[in-house]
């Protein structure tokens, strides 16, 4: 998909990207100030391994003013990117004959970085009906002897699902009876939530001892090529990370780590514009996505995407699938999408809406058209 909007783009065809997980908007003005200050000093050699310890501490008060999680700065480890992250920890926790249970859909790194590791992903799937969440008894039947971790991400991409508080106590009360599982919380999208609220896994009872919480800064803070993610983790988790870690890159870019201590230090209420922006939009797509015929989606509570059924526009024939409807809207439309079956949702496609309403409007539109076309053949 990459390549092809790329090759489209030298033949001077206007492609409206509508794939990127990124925010369009600019980073807050005190994060800019934080990197120009620390511009001048002294921040210019090699930093710790797992961070700065004032960047840590202030992580962890974060973690406490908004989360209600408890952490010594020595259960923080502060990365290039959530993504980082995920692997330090999946690196140090599982291996050859492990399995990792992974409600789908999930981001698309999850199951790669797991088989990275030389473990199995076990995709446990769910569909629109069931507002792309994974019923716990299914999750449950999915667990055997040999899984070590449970990852999930909430509000979730793509789907932009957010689990409510009965679902995570549910999910704990599983985990309460498999001593040997840990869980990994990926809660970067932690303040991009339109209804309800967001819970921290980690802070139902007992499960911060068997929880890695996995946050950062890209997506909440538009900081997305700043590349800083966090985890915060049992004492032992942390120190492996730290260790893998190491071995890969060493201390995250010692700029964007005065950024990020800017960042987790500022009252969150400065994040509520964008969010705002973000449920406008995500109206405006719906509702386009709601005017074509035979597409169904559900009503996302948080993050910045639409996951929507397009199954009716699948023929079997000319289109066999997500992938080849996602390669007909490129070259029909102008529109760049994700196909779902990367996500582990066959018959979707993920509609990012981190950008501003005009080129939203425009693209559904030329979806609409695009699809309009495909049905009249």
């Amino acid at each position: 998909m990459a390549r092809r909007a790329r090759e489209l783009r030298e033949q001077g065809k206007d492609i409206i990207d509508l794939s990127l997980g990124e925010p369009d908007h600019d980073p807050p003005a005190f994060a800019l100030e934080a990197a120009q200050e620390a511009i001048r000093g002294p921040w210019h050699k090699y930093p710790p391994v797992n961070g700065y310890l004032d960047v840590r501490k202030a992580i962890a008060n974060k973690f406490e003013r908004d989360n209600g999680l408890t952490y010594t700065p020595d259960q923080i480890v502060v990365s290039t990117g959530a993504k980082q992250a995920l692997i330090n920890v999946i690196m140090a926790l599982v291996g050859p004959g492990d399995e990792v249970v992974i409600p789908a859909p999930y981001w698309v790194s999850y199951s790669a970085q797991v088989r990275l590791a030389g473990a199995t992903p076990v995709l446990v799937h769910s569909s629109l009906e069931e507002d792309w969440k994974a019923p716990i008894e299914r999750i449950e039947q999915a667990i055997t002897p040999r899984t070590r971790l449970i990852m999930f991400s909430s509000p979730c991409n793509p789907s932009g699902s957010v689990l409510t508080r009965p679902e995570l106590e549910a999910l704990a009360e599983v985990v309460r009876k498999h001593p040997d599982i840990y869980v990994v919380a990926d809660e970067i999208y932690e303040h991009i939530i339109f209804e309800g609220e967001h819970i921290s896994f980690a802070s139902l009872p007992g499960m911060a001892e068997r929880t890695i919480t996995v946050n950062g800064l890209s997506k909440a803070f538009a900081l997305t090529g700043w590349r800083l993610g966090y985890i915060g983790a049992p004492l032992w988790i942390a120190q492996a990370a730290n260790k893998v870690q190491g071995q890969f890159t060493s201390g995250t870019n010692s700029i964007a780590q005065r950024v990020a201590k800017a960042c987790v230090e500022a009252d969150p209420a400065v994040l509520l514009p964008m969010r705002n922006d973000f449920l406008r939009r995500r109206d405006l797509v719906l509702a386009a996505v709601q005017r074509i015929p035979g597409w169904k989606c559900n009503v996302p509570q948080g993050a910045f995407y639409l996951l929507p059924d397009v199954s009716a526009s699948i023929d079997g024939r000319t289109i066999k699938g997500s992938v080849d409807l996602s390669l007909y809207l490129l070259d029909t439309a102008g529109v760049s999408l994700v196909e779902g079956k990367s996500f582990g949702a066959e018959g979707t496609l993920r509609i990012s809406y981190a950008t501003s309403d005009a080129k939203l409007t425009e693209a559904m539109e030329r979806v609409a058209k695009g699809i309009a076309q495909l049905a009249s053949r």
